[in-house]
């Protein structure tokens, strides 16, 4: 049998099949086929149609000099109307930032088979959104939103104040989209499609970095973005409502008065009625927030509840999560820590918080909320934090979990439910090849097998596959979990080269049930290597108590646990101590950056890759020296932000020494020299 090589890492074929799917009522749900067309299936009827042919993806009628010709189109994706009538086919993607793009947008009645050929829409539109009900659509282009109140109707502005690196209206700036609401939105729609919310980001008193860009011309070109460093100005933000059936009466939803004096983030928008409002708004140190609500009062919107979270450390796992209302709209779910501290979700009623399901492992994610039932993901099964199941709770105050037992070898799982939670696909990750079922939620059962990944299960099978192994180790008073791909035909008795694979940021997890072919695939099938990941202190998903371990002194024990794991794999016996290395991104990066210079002789070599160096500002070094007649080149750019920096560490006044501490640049330069290579991949 062959090994699973290089080229193989880059063969799409060799990868497992999703299965995608939109659903579009309790009981229909799209899925786009091979072909590229799209077809609508009714479970009620058992019955699949065509819904959108492939040459709608294609091309689309146009006029030139009153002569009809076919105009390329090259859609690569779709978004449909509430009520069904309109198509907008999306293409000319173009990506700005991690979550944005900008895009053209061509609209296509339904009914009577026609384009719409003058919307309105400009050519590159950054943002597109259709309302929750009927055909209203919003966009923003050129940094202010439009709205139409049919495909057909002209487009109104709503604002006209934006501009490019000064003020954003309806799409978030930079460090917005990348570290608070990890998305290109920044505006909501009610669920009636009565009012639209939006958000204006000032970027005026933002400083500015500036970097080169090497696109195809002869001399590259100077980017220039607003960027809050650490300490530094953060962009003020804005919330406003419009009434779309009268876009004159334009009203701002005020932060709380406790809030007005200092510095604060909008953290989430979410609509409860077409008259009810929910906004989260965050202090700068993330360690305290608000969650009001407001009722609309005649033009303007009242505060009427609210709820105010404090945490230890910082709120939420990353940004603080979303409130998940129930259907009457008078109570809420929020995932928030408990007093044992871990996060479960509570029943807020009233402003009073209630846990539904505490325990010592974590609920991760609202998935639905029904009339009477609750359902969510957790890694409560036989305590194992890399796990994922679905559960449902009732108002009864009982519980079952709806993927434990669904497929065997199965310990992360996902599902996605219809809209009234009928129906949901069920998907089981791993750790064996993953599988995609529908079932049926009142009788627990598949009705449906979405995909059975038997196509790669055939290919694979013509490979030496690495095996897994997990378990756990005590460092300080925690059990710690570890993951290892083995070599094919381990065997104890010998001695095999150790990569460490570590990211180990706050509130990360390497180590979970998912099953993955990649680098780490080859290296153990290919080379022999055996390659590691540990969770260590400021990992996820396993309490509060231990992810805040970290908290205001990053660089600290995340780095001596990933040096500690490296030693006890090698106490096991089957590591060969000589060849030890270490390699990681981003964060992954400094830690590995951070553990070569520590001078700890259990790593002989290592590579960061877009490593933090300074977590006060970016700091490019660059250094080329000759090592026993090899070059080694090392550079470092990375550049931190307010929000992802200040969230851990606060801001550098208020945590000096911290900083300091935490700089790769203490670090003995002879020793970076020789057993780093850093290289930088990314902004």
């Amino acid at each position: 049998m062959k090994t699973y090589g290089l080229l193989d890492v880059f063969n799409s074929s060799l990868k497992p099949a999703s299965y995608n799917m939109r659903w579009i009522s309790d009981y229909e749900y799209l899925h786009k086929e091979t072909d590229d067309s799209v077809s609508l299936v009714n479970l009620k009827t058992n019955v699949s149609e065509v819904f959108l042919t492939k040459d709608m993806f294609v091309s689309r009628p146009g006029v030139i000099k009153t002569k009809i010709i076919q105009i390329e189109r090259h859609a690569f994706d779709y978004k449909l109307s509430a009520d069904r009538k309109y198509v907008a086919f999306i293409s000319n993607y173009n990506k700005v930032w991690r979550h944005s793009f900008t895009a053209s947008y061509s609209l296509y009645d339904r009914e009577s088979g026609k384009n719409i050929p003058s919307s309105g829409i400009p050519d590159v539109v950054q943002y597109f959104a259709w309302a929750p009900a009927g055909s209203k659509l919003a966009y923003v282009w050129d940094n202010n939103v439009f709205l139409k109140t049919s495909p057909e109707s002209l487009p109104k502005p709503i604002t006209s104040n934006g501009g490019p690196n000064k003020i954003l209206n309806g799409i978030p700036d930079w460090v917005y989209e990348e570290e608070m609401f990890s998305s290109n939105q920044g505006l909501w729609w009610s669920p009636g499609g009565k009012y639209l919310a939006y958000a204006e980001f000032n970027d005026t008193l933002v400083h500015n970095i500036e970097y080169p860009w090497y696109g195809e011309g002869q001399y590259p070109s100077t980017i220039s973005i607003p960027y809050p460093k650490p300490g530094t100005p953060n962009p003020v933000v804005k919330l406003f409502v419009v009434d779309t059936d009268n876009t004159t009466i334009v009203t701002e939803v005020v932060v709380p008065d406790s809030y007005k004096s200092i510095e604060h983030y909008l953290a989430t928008v979410t609509w409860v009625t077409d008259t009810r409002i929910a906004v989260q708004w965050l202090k700068r140190q993330q360690n305290q927030l608000i969650l009001q609500i407001y009722d609309l009062n005649g033009t303007s919107w009242d505060p009427v509840e609210h709820l105010e979270l404090t945490s230890p450390g910082w709120i939420g796992r990353f940004s603080p999560p979303e409130p998940v209302f129930a259907p009457d709209g008078n109570s809420y779910y929020l995932i928030m820590t408990d007093s044992t501290m871990y996060k479960h979700i509570h029943h807020v009623v009233r402003g009073k918080a209630t846990p539904i399901s505490p325990g010592y492992w974590e609920d991760i994610e609202i998935l639905k909320v029904s009339e009477d039932s609750v359902y969510y993901s957790n890694n409560e099964k036989s305590r194992k934090p890399g796990g994922r199941n679905v559960y449902q709770w009732t108002k009864n105050l009982s519980y079952k979990c709806l993927t434990c037992t669904l497929q065997k070898e199965c310990e992360y799982n996902t599902a996605y439910f219809s809209h009234n939670a009928s129906y949901y696909r069920f998907s089981c990750h791993g750790p064996r090849i993953p599988q995609h079922f529908l079932v049926e939620t009142s009788s627990f059962k598949k009705i449906k097998v979405l995909e059975d990944n038997k196509v790669f299960s055939d290919a694979i099978a013509a490979f030496q596959m690495p095996t897994m192994r997990q378990g756990t180790l005590k460092i300080s008073k925690y059990n710690l979990w570890y993951q290892m791909y083995l070599p094919p035909g381990f065997d104890e008795s010998k001695k095999y080269p150790l990569l460490i694979d570590v990211y180990a940021g706050p509130c990360s997890q390497k180590v979970d049930f998912r099953y993955r072919v990649g680098w780490s695939t080859f290296l153990a099938s290919t080379e022999k290597v055996i390659v590691a990941s540990f969770d260590g202190r400021g990992s996820g998903y396993q309490g509060d108590q231990l992810m805040f371990e970290i908290y205001k002194r990053l660089g600290t024990y995340e780095v001596e646990d990933q040096i500690t794991a490296a030693k006890e794999f090698i106490k096991m016996g089957f590591i060969d101590k000589d060849r030890v290395a270490i390699w990681g991104w981003s964060y992954g990066g400094y830690v590995s950056s951070m553990v070569l210079g520590s001078n700890s002789g259990v790593f002989k070599c290592g590579m960061a890759v877009a490593p933090v160096s300074k977590w006060e500002y970016y700091v490019v070094l660059l250094r080329t020296a000759v090592i026993t007649g090899h070059y080694k080149i090392c550079i470092d750019l990375f550049v931190p932000d307010t929000i992802y920096t200040e969230r851990y560490m606060m801001q550098p006044s208020e945590n000096h020494d911290g900083y300091n501490v935490s700089s790769t640049i203490r670090c003995q330069s002879s020793h970076l020299l020789s057993h780093r290579l850093t290289i930088n991949l990314a902004v």
